[in-house]
C-alpha cells in the first residue's frame, strides 16, 4: 500500500530508541524525510545513522530536551530549514511515571506535565504555521491506555496523558479548517528500552518478564506489542491513506484496555 509519504517532512520527538525510533524508521522507509530528537547527542546521532542505513532515507538528528522551550524552538527551526517544509509532527517523548498519589510531590507533577503535556503544546504551537503553509498535515500524539481508564497508583502519567487526549480532540476541531489532522495513539504494553531496564533491575530474563507482564495484565492477544507495530499505525494516521481520520484516540494494546 502506497501511503503517499514520499517527499514529506516529519518531526518525531523521543526518536532515538523504542517507539520513537520505530516510528521514524517507518516514515523514512515510506519516503519521508525525518528529524528526530532526544536529550543525549551521542546516542541520538548513533540512532540517526542506523535509521539512514536501515531506510536509505534522510534523517536529521537534533539534540533537544522537549521540556525546554528553547530546545523545542531550535528543533522545529532546524527541521524546517533542512527540509524546507513540515507535514508531520509526532509527539512521542516521555517515560512511564506511576506512583500512589500521596507519594508524588509538586516537582514530580510539574516535571511530568512539562515532558508529556507542555512539550506537545509547544511543538504543536510552533509546527502549526508550517503545516498550514504546506497545505495541511498530520499531528500524532503518543499517549497510553491509562489516559482513558486510569488504574490506581498511576499518577502523574495517567493525568498528563489524559490531558494529551483532550488536547488532541480540541485541536482536531480547531485545526480542521486548515486541513491539519490531529490524532492520538494509546499504547499498551509495548517492547521498549524502559522494560529492558526494568527486567534487568529485577534480575529477570527479558522474555520471562514479558511473559509475566502478559499474564498480570491479562492481555487478550497473549503477548507484548512490538514497537514496529506502533510505527505502522502512526505512519498510516500521518499518511494520505488516513486523510479522513482526525480527533481519534486509537488503542494499540492487544485488547487489554477496558475502554474502546
Amino acid at each position: 500500500m502506497d501511503l503517499g509519504l514520499i517527499g514529506k517532512a516529519a518531526i518525531v520527538t523521543g526518536g532515538s530508541a523504542g517507539i520513537g525510533r520505530a516510528v521514524a524508521l517507518r516514515l523514512a522507509q515510506e519516503g519521508a524525510r525525518v528529524a528526530i530528537c532526544a536529550r543525549r547527542a551521542e546516542p541520538l546521532e548513533q540512532a540517526a545513522a542506523g535509521l539512514r542505513e536501515d531506510s536509505g532515507g534522510e534523517v536529521l538528528a537534533v539534540p533537544a530536551d522537549v521540556s525546554q522551550d528553547g530546545d523545542v524552538r531550535r528543533l522545529v527551526e532546524q527541521a524546517v530549514e533542512r527540509f524546507g517544509r513540515l507535514d508531520i509532527l509526532v509527539n512521542n517523548a516521555g517515560t512511564s511515571a506511576a506512583s500512589p498519589f500521596a507519594e508524588v510531590d509538586d516537582a514530580t507533577w510539574q516535571a511530568d506535565l512539562d515532558l508529556k503535556l507542555f512539550a506537545a503544546i509547544r511543538t504543536i504551537r510552533l509546527a502549526i504555521p508550517h503545516l498550514a503553509e504546506a497545505g495541511g498535515g498530520s499531528i500524532v500524539n503518543v499517549v497510553n491506555i491509562g489516559a482513558k481508564a486510569p488504574p490506581a497508583n498511576s499518577v502523574p502519567t495517567s493525568v498528563s496523558r489524559a490531558a494529551g487526549i483532550a488536547l488532541t480532540k480540541a485541536l482536531s476541531k480547531e485545526l480542521a479548517p486548515q486541513n491539519i489532522r490531529v490524532n492520538a495513539v494509546c499504547i499498551g504494553m509495548i517492547k521498549s528500552d524502559q522494560w529492558v531496564r526494568r527486567a534487568t533491575s529485577l534480575g529477570q530474563d527479558l522474555d520471562q518478564y514479558y511473559h509475566a507482564v502478559t499474564r498480570e495484565r491479562a492481555i487478550p492477544l497473549g503477548r507484548v506489542g512490538e514497537a514496529e507495530e506502533v510505527g505502522d499505525l502512526v505512519a498510516f494516521l500521518a499518511s494520505e491513506r488516513g486523510r479522513y481520520i482526525t480527533g481519534t484516540a486509537i488503542n494499540i494494546d492487544g485488547g487489554s484496555s477496558a475502554m474502546v
